[in-house]
């Protein structure tokens, strides 16, 4: 499969996974991420049965906050 991922095309050996999945192939550990699956915004209670497939346009961002 084939994807966007954080505005760069990546190929995936699975021909669909979930964002939890997705998460844990990259190696993304920071806490606090947001994450966008086609702009839409999924809550991390949702992240197990929400579905990547081919095409789709997936965002990973880092939350960091400082004083």
């Amino acid at each position: 499969m084939e994807i966007e991922l954080n505005n760069t095309k990546t190929i995936l050996d699975a021909e669909e996974l979930s964002i939890s999945d997705l998460l844990v192939l990259k190696k993304f550990t920071f806490k606090l991420l947001i994450d966008k699956v086609n702009d839409s915004l999924i809550k991390k209670h949702d992240y197990a049965k929400t579905l990547i497939h081919n095409g789709d346009k997936v965002d990973v961002i880092h939350m960091i906050s400082g004083g």
